[in-house]
């Protein structure tokens, strides 16, 4: 029988590692390199949500342009406009303003970053499609903008609140530059539930794609690093083995 307390990421082997999925009303940080995986892996979280588990999302995109998501999408097979249409998926464009480029999205966030305008973003969003997941794709570009560390620890927090009490699970990605490091500026990982790190590590000529299950409150999880791919329909995690 499935727990009504987690939620399914419909992610292959992943909710074995996290002890029958997420923890509903929870945020995870996601972390890794470039190349890791982490806008896969967050899209298909969202995918499979509306998909496989009649669950609405919202997509917030702050570094990439919802045009590009949507054809980079299109190579795993997952047809996001699709989703748009049929009122499973939101894409809010917090890319636009930042670069300073006009956008013909229906749904913008007009300021570079800030975090009032974001939340009224979302709940409107949510209201509309009753969303019950939520992914920013990434926290990295907000530390930027806000540079100093107190700062970004402050308004991460309130942003990770705010789509908890709403009632969104979500994922917020955090591009690293240092495989020994789980975030850029040392304060995201304290502001959610649980951290996930997507490794790509160098191995000889090769670079291996592993995962890593740090921190998730509330819940048993895998204290291991598993083997990850990205294959054409998507990632898929190896719960069964192990990395050493």
């Amino acid at each position: 029988m499935d727990d009504p307390k987690r939620m399914p990421t419909g992610i292959e082997g992943l909710d074995e590692l996290c002890g029958g999925g997420l923890v509903r009303n929870k945020s995870y940080l996601l972390s890794g390199i470039t190349g890791s995986g982490k806008s896969i892996f967050a899209l298909q979280f969202l995918y499979n949500g509306a998909t496989k588990y009649d669950e609405s999302g919202i997509l917030i995109t702050t570094e990439e342009h919802p045009r590009q998501v949507r054809e980079n999408a299109l190579n795993f097979g997952w047809d996001l406009k699709a989703l748009e249409d049929e009122n499973k998926l939101i894409i809010i464009d917090a890319c636009a303003a930042k670069l300073g480029i006009p956008s013909q999205e229906k749904y913008v966030d007009i300021r570079p970053f800030d975090t009032r305008s974001m939340i009224d973003q979302v709940i409107t969003a949510q209201e509309r499609i009753d969303a019950k997941r939520a992914v920013i794709d990434s926290t990295t570009s907000i530390g930027f903008y806000l540079q100093d560390p107190a700062k970004i620890r402050v308004e991460l927090l309130r942003l990770s609140s705010t789509l908890k009490i709403i009632g969104l699970t979500s994922l917020l990605t955090c591009e690293i530059v240092d495989e020994d490091k789980i975030s850029r500026f040392g304060v995201e990982g304290f502001m959610t539930d649980g951290v996930i790190v997507v490794h790509y590590k160098k191995t000889g000529a090769v670079r291996v794609h592993s995962i890593e299950v740090l921190k998730m409150r509330g819940s048993e999880h895998s204290n291991k690093t598993h083997p990850l791919d990205i294959t054409s329909k998507g990632v898929v995690t190896h719960p069964r083995e192990e990395i050493y």
